[in-house]
């Protein structure tokens, strides 16, 4: 599971763990819809099986997203004397809208690591 995580945020190939997913090397720090590559480039592994295959990963990145607004919002409570604040909510947003580039590549991600070959 490690090591999967690893591969996952390095944006590594399910198969060969040498190509890249997506075209920008990192996924943590770029802005704008991601740009994925069709094939891996060093075994040819295809990414996106049929027409809508990430829509599932969409269930992946609705938990992430609730899961980094319940982790703010703990977080956040610490700083304001009432135990809901609606000042929270601003925070809340902001954290979810800079976090969206990354859960859409992560979600990608794992979704093609969940659907990978684990036979061969």
């Amino acid at each position: 599971m490690s090591s999967a995580l690893t591969h996952i945020l390095s944006n590594e190939c399910p198969v060969c763990h040498k190509g890249k997913v997506f075209k920008d090397k990192n996924i943590f720090l770029n802005f704008g819809f991601p740009k994925m590559n069709e094939t891996c480039s060093h075994c040819h592994y295809k990414f996106q099986k049929e027409p809508g295959f990430f829509f599932g990963a969409m269930y992946v990145n609705y938990g992430l997203t609730v899961a980094q607004g319940i982790a703010t919002y703990c977080i956040a409570q610490f700083f304001f004397e009432n135990t809901f604040d609606l000042r929270i909510i601003p925070i809340i947003a902001v954290v979810i809208i800079l976090l969206t580039s990354f859960n859409l590549r992560f979600s990608r991600l794992a979704w093609i690591y969940i659907f990978k070959d684990y036979t061969s």
